[in-house]
């Protein structure tokens, strides 16, 4: 039953948001296909990030937990992981902002994103010997620069709420990777690579790594489904 630990994180992930998808006051299932582009052209450079990282060892998986079945070093659960998590995350948004009026918090869009620049960098500099926290630092300020003044998307506000909402979620799976509730991780990490502050077993970089994977998420999604009406 341990090998199956992995995929079945997975598969509770994104079970209750795939099947409220055909709920008739959402019909999120007419996106399907939107998202799946829309996430496979995020996951790309991430999934080619994740297989550097795992060459390099900064960190590394516990094949225990998983079926056994490897692409390019990765699990096949790791892969499923960037289409799995940004399903629940995308859906989640799209509920919010369909349901809620969230554009009030667009009004703090300058505030989130000279903050997190600031902050970004101080530690870009202070940390940059540590590859995981660089890393995540430049993809970070990248999509952040992108956003808001090249695009000038005046959703950053909102989409960093619904983040924050999603959070327990956050907590739960990645929780259960890094070792919270079972005898050892599944994803491991070189301490020399990352800050070594910990939320619980969560490495802090991968809360700010998931922000940047969301926020590209959305963007992909949002700009593809602005398209599929066009036509």
């Amino acid at each position: 039953m341990i090998a199956y630990t992995y995929i079945l994180i997975n598969f509770f992930t994104v079970v209750i948001c795939f099947l409220a998808s055909f709920d008739k006051k959402i019909l999120f299932n007419r996106f399907f296909g939107t998202f799946l582009i829309s996430s496979t052209i995020v996951a790309v450079p991430f999934i080619g990030w994740d297989i550097w990282f795992t060459e390099k060892g900064v960190w590394w998986f516990d094949t225990r937990y998983t079926l056994g079945f490897t692409l390019a070093g990765l699990p096949i659960e790791e892969w499923l992981f960037f289409y799995c998590i940004p399903f629940a995350c995308v859906f989640t948004y799209y509920c919010m902002d369909k349901f809620f009026d969230l554009k009030w918090v667009n009004s703090f869009n300058n505030i989130i994103v000279f903050t997190a620049t600031i902050f970004l960098t101080v530690v870009g500099l202070l940390y940059h010997h540590k590859i995981y926290t660089f890393i995540t630092v430049i993809v970070t300020l990248l999509t952040l620069s992108y956003l808001h003044f090249i695009a000038k998307k005046e959703w950053i506000g909102q989409a960093s709420l619904v983040y924050l909402i999603l959070m327990p979620g956050f907590f739960a799976v990645n929780g259960i990777l890094t070792g919270s509730i079972i005898p050892s991780p599944i994803v491991n990490y070189n301490p020399d690579s990352f800050l070594g502050i910990r939320m619980l077993t969560i490495p802090v970089e991968d809360a700010v790594y998931g922000y940047s994977q969301f926020l590209l998420n959305v963007y992909f999604f949002s700009l593809l489904k602005k398209k599929h009406r066009e036509n």
